[in-house]
């Protein structure tokens, strides 16, 4: 299925494998605003982020489900199951842990700097629980992840490398 097709977009992968990139760029294209799971997750404010309770999350979740499209990226599995289901367009971005590795450090740089937004104060304790939860990505959640989108057959796209990539985004 083409990028232009889809009205509904769910793009997972691990920290680091250029979700955020990709659904920000297929968002100007197609015209559809992309919605960050740890933003479903966590309440934002000005004094610091809350974990929403499961009850929260679920809610938010369903309201952007309602919606006519969206993109939505996110590490996150297993809760998001309704989103697999209503997608047009799975993508999973399977990115090699040096590619990984190399954005980890290279976006800790940049908004340690100022130079890009984050949602968190960089530290680095966050830098560090970026490198386990990339870790565990390929240990422990990436086979989990891959087995579960089997069921949804030919809505499943896995993106590799960076060229894999630009060819679903242009």
């Amino acid at each position: 299925m083409m990028t232009g097709q889809a009205r509904k977009i769910h793009i997972i992968g691990s920290v680091g494998s250029g979700k955020t990139t990709l659904a920000r760029k297929l968002s100007e294209q197609l015209g559809i605003l992309h919605i960050e799971l740890d933003n479903v997750v966590w309440k934002r404010g000005p004094n610091g982020d809350i974990r929403r309770t499961i009850v929260e999350r679920d809610s938010v979740l369903h309201k952007i489900l309602e919606t006519e499209d969206w993109i939505i990226e996110g590490a996150h599995f297993g809760w998001v199951a309704a989103s697999f289901e209503q997608a047009d367009l799975i993508i999973l971005l399977d990115t090699n842990w040096r590619v990984r590795t190399y954005r980890i450090i290279r976006r800790f740089c940049l908004q340690r700097f100022g130079s890009e937004q984050a949602n968190y104060k960089p530290t680095f304790h966050m830098l560090r629980k970026m490198f386990r939860w990339s870790a565990d990505f390929d240990r422990q959640h990436r086979t989990e992840i891959l087995n579960s989108l089997h069921q949804y057959g030919d809505k499943v796209i896995v993106a590799a490398t960076d060229r894999d990539i630009r060819s679903i985004s242009g």
